[in-house]
């Protein structure tokens, strides 16, 4: 006769104290006793994560050089530790965000991002009745995320949200500031500060007051929940315990690290102006900070939906770290020089590293009976293709994980020319579990995916 000892925890158990609420990532005693962990295991929920890039790529060192099993291209490199989950496709358009008649010329920059989720072409104004298209991963967020603490996660990293009016050709600044819209006429709006993040998340409903008086106090919210934690422990076995010690582990270096960058930025005595609080100077840092947060997110189950826009559209930031002084945005427009395609290129690379970093997190992070990279369906790209002339294919696009079985990596699929790139949305939201008629100008599914 088997004597049953695994204690059962809740799927939804938090850690609670001092106002601050901390979500567990999922465990072997979240499973009913007499419940067989594979089996539970086994049919674990998708995340879906959604990174955009703006001014498309120097496509000749993107695309890879045959279809079939994936060799990566120059650009995308930094995926070889990942390269039998990922997939690269080929030749799909966004016709939605280039002109659709007379009239309707110019404004590709406000449109991509506008479009890029759904394949919908926003209205033309730079008024109050703008209008566009829901996007992907609302509709996913409406099925999936209900469940969590946040149905979706929008993060970027650098905020317009300040700009009002006309940002392009007649095109309201509202369609350049968010790639996520919840109805066609209610854009999400995307966080750009890594403490705003981490407080939506492991916060109670916290004021900008009540953050501010938690860093003055420099208390840690892993602290207010340790006699909880310890005695939560006591009731885990060998692995649960070690995977709760390890994600405490995550959460205190992410906060660690949030907490360095408001000193940092409190502390400088150079004579610029100030920065948002928690934000770090460093562009990689940053970047990285949010794509932690994106994982803890997926890890603790706070959201399993997450759109990041790794830059605007326009950006001028500039790339020391890579020997650029050039913006961004000046740097797209190349004019076939050699010496500007060779900048664009790293430029390209560069952020393709940044996702590699979401993708080894992803694959680090234990997940019922794989990990969160089996368990994720992670795209990226962007709506533009050649930045210098502004068109919409072919465009460079990735996809990455193993969406829970349902996506095999390694390939480069490549397409006829001007498929719809909202039949990958499509595919998308049906390899979550997300049948849809269609989605913005798709003709249908993705079915080699």
């Amino acid at each position: 006769m088997r004597i049953i000892t695994r204690k059962h925890l809740s799927r939804r158990t938090f850690l609670r104290g001092a106002g601050v609420t901390l979500a567990l990532p999922f465990l072997e005693s979240m499973v009913p006793a007499q419940t067989p962990l594979a089996r539970t295991a086994a049919n674990p929920q998708i995340r879906l994560g959604m990174c955009f890039i703006p001014h498309g790529a120097v496509m000749a060192n993107w695309t890879p050089a045959e279809a079939g099993a994936l060799k990566l291209s120059r650009t995308l490199l930094p995926l070889e530790p990942f390269k039998d989950q990922v997939v690269v496709l080929s030749n799909l358009e966004h016709k939605m965000a280039g002109p659709q008649g007379p009239g309707d010329n110019g404004g590709d920059h406000t449109r991509c991002p506008a479009v890029f989720l759904n394949g919908v072409h926003p209205k033309r104004t730079d008024g109050a009745d703008i209008f566009a298209g829901v996007t992907i991963d609302q509709i996913a967020a409406r099925k999936i995320g209900q469940e969590t603490l946040l149905p979706s996660l929008e993060m970027a990293t650098e905020d317009y949200s300040g700009l009002v009016g006309s940002c392009d050709v007649g095109f309201s600044c509202t369609y350049m500031n968010t790639i996520s819209w919840s109805t066609n006429t209610t854009p999400m709006p995307m966080e750009i500060n890594p403490r705003v993040v981490f407080d939506r998340m492991f916060g109670d409903g916290a004021t900008p007051q009540e953050r501010l008086e938690r860093i003055e106090r420099q208390r840690s919210i892993l602290d207010a929940v340790t006699g909880r934690v310890r005695q939560l422990q006591g009731n885990l076995g060998p692995n649960d315990r070690n995977r709760v010690a390890e994600y405490l582990d995550t959460v205190r270096e992410i906060e660690r690290r949030i907490q360095l960058a408001e000193k940092q930025n409190t502390d400088s005595k150079l004579a610029v102006p100030a920065s948002p609080t928690g934000i770090p100077d460093d562009h990689q840092e940053h970047s990285k900070l949010m794509f932690d947060l994106m994982a803890l997110s997926f890890q603790a189950d706070i959201t399993r939906i997450s759109t990041f826009m790794m830059a605007r559209e326009v950006s001028y930031r500039t790339f020391p770290m890579l020997g650029i002084s050039e913006g961004f945005h000046p740097a797209s427009h190349h004019q076939n020089s050699a010496a500007k395609l060779e900048a664009l290129t790293k430029i390209n690379s560069y952020h393709v590293s940044l996702v590699a970093h979401l993708l080894e997190r992803l694959k680090n992070t234990p997940d019922g009976d794989g990990n969160l990279l089996d368990h994720s369906l992670i795209l990226y790209g962007s709506a533009m293709s050649n930045s210098n002339v502004h068109n919409h294919a072919p465009l460079p696009v990735f996809v990455a994980g193993g969406a829970n079985g349902r996506m095999k990596g390694g390939r480069h699929l490549q397409y006829a020319e001007g498929t719809p790139m909202a039949n990958l949305l499509l595919s998308i939201l049906n390899k979550a579990g997300i049948p849809q008629e269609s989605v913005g100008d798709s003709t249908g599914l993705l079915t080699e995916l």
